[in-house]
């Protein structure tokens, strides 16, 4: 896939050199986006986007049920249509935990970890011409670039542009925040009606882009038809500046809300409770135990101990955490830590 990228690339440069103004016009905000491109730790990037994003008019050509059915568009999308062609993405299995919690002063916070081996994390701040300013997280390796890709250099920045239909979690500028967790089993979800198709990471995108509370998303999730994301089961964290917190899950092609604070990697629902629990796993127990014993309220430091604590160390056999992010809802933002360096935080605001 990269190497297709980089040949559309190419193919856009050339047009640029020989059609001048033009075609700089049409291409200035990727231009900008790529270049903006900078370095933050090991395995984690920003990003900044001005512009249309092409949300509009991928669902406006009835989404994707896949992501071999979204890089097409992707492709063209880039290409401004100047270059087709046929690509496989990566499959890959990821753990997570998440911890929403009101704060001392009423307002609300999520914590999130994102536990994956040597991912290479893509922060995008994504100002749409149409819809919610939002930040979310990708991990670029799941693109299938290459094991050696990292966005370093006008090529590869430009190909982490991809990351504007795909999010692994986010925040939006109304205090909407959602992550993305692995569910506990491989059942994929395909509904399958005559509503427009989205996958696990291009709709967490969808839905920080047009929603601006959890009750609005879930209204835009039942009026699409969901696909799982890297052949496995899925369920959502998510959460508002209201302090209405749920989990989404999917069970028989059905969506299933359930009501907690903390999620982990085994569902909640009542039909398939604490299915995908594995022995020794006690995250979830964790979390729910500091929660309790906060009264459901913490400081952003509170949290991000909280959430820190059940991040995981890279070793034989687990995943290590590739990320930790704690999102402020109230006054949206959210502070990254990449690869447990907590001392290293990054910061960012939606204006």
């Amino acid at each position: 896939m990269k190497k297709v990228f980089k040949i559309a690339l190419y193919s856009v440069l050339g047009l640029v050199a020989v059609f001048g103004v033009l075609t700089w016009l049409e291409f200035r905000p990727m231009v900008k986006g790529a270049l903006s491109a900078e370095k933050l730790d090991e395995g984690l990037y920003y990003i900044e986007y001005k512009g249309d994003d092409g949300f509009d008019a991928l669902m406006a050509k009835g989404g994707g049920a896949s992501a071999n059915d979204l890089r097409d568009y992707i492709i063209h999308f880039l290409s401004k249509g100047h270059y087709k062609t046929n690509t496989e993405t990566k499959k890959a299995d990821f753990g997570c935990s998440a911890l929403t919690v009101r704060t001392p002063e009423g307002g609300v916070m999520m914590g999130r970890n994102f536990d994956f081996p040597s991912a290479m994390g893509v922060v995008l701040h994504t100002v749409p011409d149409r819809g919610y300013e939002t930040i979310t997280t990708f991990n670029v390796a799941f693109f299938g670039f290459g094991e050696d890709y990292k966005p370093e250099g006008f090529t590869n920045q430009y190909l982490a542009l991809s990351s504007l239909f795909f999010a692994l979690d986010g925040i939006n500028e109304k205090g909407l925040a959602i992550a993305d967790l692995m569910a506990g089993d491989t059942i994929q979800t395909h509904q399958q009606t005559d509503k427009p198709d989205l996958t696990t990471t291009a709709a967490i995108s969808y839905l920080l882009k047009n929603a601006a509370n959890v009750d609005e998303a879930l209204a835009l999730l039942r009026g699409i038809d969901m696909h799982s994301d890297i052949g496995s089961a899925h369920h959502y964290a998510m959460a508002d500046a209201s302090g209405r917190r749920v989990v989404v899950e999917y069970v028989d092609n059905e969506m299933v809300v359930v009501e907690s604070p903390a999620v982990a990697n085994h569902y909640l629902c009542e039909a398939k409770l604490n299915e995908g629990l594995v022995e020794g796993d006690d995250r979830y127990d964790r979390l729910c135990l500091r929660f309790d014993a906060s009264g459901g309220v913490m400081n952003a430091q509170q949290l991000t101990d909280a959430i820190a604590a059940v991040s995981q160390p890279e070793r034989k056999g687990f995943l290590g955490t590739a990320w930790t992010m704690v999102m402020d809802l109230s006054h949206p933002s959210v502070t990254y830590y990449s690869r447990r360096h907590f001392d290293k935080p990054f910061h960012f605001e939606i204006k």
